[in-house]
């Protein structure tokens, strides 16, 4: 046992310079951003604890379906949960509003994050009935759906535009990190990337639904449906734009009431995709789509029957 405790002490840790090079690289990022003021990772928001917040709100919109409430009571059962969910989210506002207090050098009012989460509770009858109309998007627009409970309980995109509405609201009020951590919670879980800056009407549905990804200013209308892998995206920021704050700015699409956009496809910058137009598979879109519009790939070769291409015939 001697020996041993001797070649413990004896023997260089080899964590020590990975703990000291860390310290390093800590300082060298704190200095350059002028970071040794900061109050540590406690005012971050917590993903742990919005998730916990996100089962209790799901639990409180569709206490049947998604709280698994049996009995009498329901209104008592929605008020215990919309209870926890509060209390958790008027916690993680409250670092959110921290966050930007250190960042900013200003402060908010005592009150600031309790109006959130009061002005947050009281869009809730609304987010569920904006939900609902997604739900009966998705039922009307997938026919291998058996009921509008499949979709809600089931179907990724159901749960990526429940999270997204929350989030947006949140974003709107003025809690932008919780609305980001929830958006990446969504991300996370489904494969649907959808920023809680972005504004999208009623009765909007995913298709499939991996590999989506709508942008922070992206305007979507109603009745709106989308493909898996299709983006929203914006075009490359200028260079003096690349670096420290940026301004800002409308750079993403605006997809008019009644579109719909299929698999794989890819449109930039702030476009307008017209009323009722169609975008095809796997297309690169930067510029305007004019109402009822159809834009896709050019058509592939066609042959006579039994001739092969040039490229393969003898001689």
């Amino acid at each position: 046992m001697a020996t041993i405790l001797r070649r413990i002490v004896t023997t260089e840790d080899p964590l020590v310079p990975v703990i000291s090079g860390l310290r390093e690289a800590r300082e060298d990022w704190r200095d350059s951003h002028q970071r040794h003021a900061a109050a540590g990772t406690a005012r971050f928001p917590s993903s742990v604890a919005l998730s916990f917040m996100l089962e209790h709100l799901e639990a409180a919109l569709y206490p049947q379906r998604l709280g698994h409430f049996e009995g009498v009571g329901e209104d008592v059962f929605v008020r215990l949960r919309l209870d926890q969910a509060l209390a958790i989210l008027g916690d993680e506002v409250a670092r959110d509003l921290r966050y930007w207090e250190a960042e900013s050098g200003d402060s908010f009012d005592a009150d600031h994050g309790p109006t959130i989460v009061r002005l947050f509770a009281a869009a809730l009858p609304a987010i569920r009935r904006l939900i609902d109309s997604d739900v009966a998007a998705a039922f009307q627009g997938d026919p291998a759906a058996r009921s509008v409970d499949e979709i809600l309980i089931c179907y990724p995109c159901a749960l990526a535009i429940t999270y997204h509405r929350f989030a947006h609201q949140l974003y709107a009020l003025g809690a932008p990190l919780v609305a980001r951590v929830i958006s990446e919670i969504a991300n996370g879980r489904t494969g649907i990337d959808i920023h809680p800056g972005a504004t999208i009407g009623p009765g909007f549905f995913i298709d499939h639904g991996t590999g989506v990804v709508i942008g922070e200013t992206a305007i979507i209308g109603a009745r709106v449906r989308l493909y898996q892998h299709v983006t929203l995206g914006a075009r490359r920021l200028p260079p003096e734009q690349g670096h420290g704050v940026r301004e800002r700015f409308a750079r993403h699409p605006i997809v008019e009431d009644d579109v719909v956009i299929y698999a794989g496809a890819t449109i930039l910058g702030r476009v307008r995709i017209g009323r009722g137009a169609t975008v095809g598979g796997n297309v690169w879109v930067t510029e305007d789509v004019p109402a009822g519009g159809l834009v896709m790939q050019p058509p592939a070769l066609q042959f006579a029957a039994g001739a092969a291409p040039a490229l393969f015939r003898d001689g």
